[in-house]
């Protein structure tokens, strides 16, 4: 299995220009595109309608793959559009379980591309994998169903994370916290642990899956589920949703309630370095450069976010910026190491990573309100909002 993880890691320069999963080919909020500052307002290059969903768009070898909610209907969608034109090379749809949750009905979780083949995971928890040149859908498997798990309260919102010939997630509960499916027939391969699920979505690092489930950051080995190490982090919510980042020797997490916490792993044992209650994401993944994570912290009792800078090594804040959003905003790291902000009222931002100040290069609103995580690649950018999906030349 260490074979097959550096073999796949090894291949990333050749899809460089694709975003295949959530956040990015690198799982770290990294693009390699090079974004100049601009003037004025960004224009769509293209924009089509889409069905509801928090769910963000991802781009692999010149398509663009959205999942959503059918208007009026109990079902997943999956449309796949020309990246470069927004044309509909194809859209299906399966039939799920109806399901109404506060904040929206659509899918929260990002697909998966890889090998061919597109996974997509449900907020009813219907973990299904489609033909990525014709949209069949190939298997599908009701994870809460056939693993007797409960439903959080906002919906299933982890994203599938393919490695090899396996499909990655948590499920959540007793034996099931965490499992692997095999990416050829839906069948499950391994589970592990007894802990809730959360929103998270997990890494990878080396043969290792880190993720912060609804009571702790945790790793267990890709290829059978074994415990690595563990540590204790719940959020008094059950509302983690951000996913955990690597800086370092460290692994950073965060929520909504509890802030976040740095811990260092010596010989299978994780034992905290920092933590700061301020320092609360709620679903914005932290971003890091050089020494510094840029984050995005707030509260679900005040709709306001704030934009910190933190030295990474010890969780000192360095500044902040009031007011840069409501509830939500994505930041991404350029290939030229400038930084991309997508706040959640649409408004696009490209500033300068700094240990100082807020350096801001450029704006433009490009959407309407959004939860989404923006997909770059090929010098584009693609953001949904609650009704169409927009594709904007940013860099090259």
């Amino acid at each position: 299995m260490r074979s097959l993880v550096v073999v796949l890691f090894l291949s990333a320069p050749a899809v460089a220009a694709d975003w295949p999963h959530f956040l990015g080919p690198t799982r770290d909020n990294f693009t390699p595109v090079k974004v100049a500052p601009w003037k004025g307002d960004l224009k769509p290059l293209w924009k089509v309608p889409v069905g509801e969903a928090h769910s963000s768009p991802v781009v692999a070898d010149g398509v663009v793959y959205c999942f959503y909610k059918p208007t009026g209907l109990d079902m997943d969608a999956l449309v796949a559009l020309d990246a470069r034109t927004g044309k509909r090379k194809w859209g299906k749809a399966y039939e799920r379980d109806a399901f109404s949750p506060p904040f929206g009905e659509g899918p929260r979780g990002t697909p998966c591309v890889a090998g061919g083949k597109v996974y997509t995971l449900g907020n009813t928890g219907v973990l299904a994998c489609w033909e990525a040149e014709t949209g069949a859908v190939k298997w599908k498997l009701d994870t809460l169903k056939e693993l007797k798990a409960k439903n959080l309260v906002f919906g299933v919102s982890t994203s599938p994370v393919v490695v090899g010939k396996l499909v990655l997630l948590m499920v959540g509960g007793k034996g099931t916290g965490v499992i692997a499916v095999d990416a050829e027939t839906g069948k499950v391969a391994w589970q592990a642990t007894d802990d809730p699920s959360s929103y998270a979505t997990p890494i990878v690092v080396g043969d290792d899956l880190v993720t912060l489930t609804g009571s702790h950051l945790r790793a267990v080995g890709v290829a059978d589920g074994k415990e690595k190490w563990a540590f204790p982090f719940k959020d008094d919510l059950n509302e983690s949703s951000t996913t955990p980042v690597k800086a370092g020797d460290l692994y950073i997490a965060s929520s909504v309630t509890a802030g976040s916490v740095a811990v260092k792993v010596t010989a299978g044992k994780a034992e905290q370095v920092w933590a700061d209650k301020k320092l609360a994401c709620y679903f914005s993944t932290p971003v890091l450069v050089g020494k510094h994570l840029y984050m995005i912290n707030g509260s679900v009792r005040n709709p306001s976010i704030v934009l910190r800078c933190v030295e990474a090594a010890t969780g000192t804040v360095l500044w902040e910026k009031p007011g840069i959003g409501k509830y939500h905003a994505a930041i991404l790291r350029t290939g030229d190491d400038k930084l991309l902000l997508m706040d959640d009222a649409g408004k696009l931002t490209l500033f300068q990573p700094d240990d100082k100040e807020f350096k801001v290069l450029a704006t433009s609103r490009v959407c309407g309100e959004t939860w989404a995580h923006p997909a770059v690649a090929d010098g584009k950018l693609y953001i949904r909002d609650n009704t169409n999906l927009f594709c904007l030349r940013i860099g090259e």
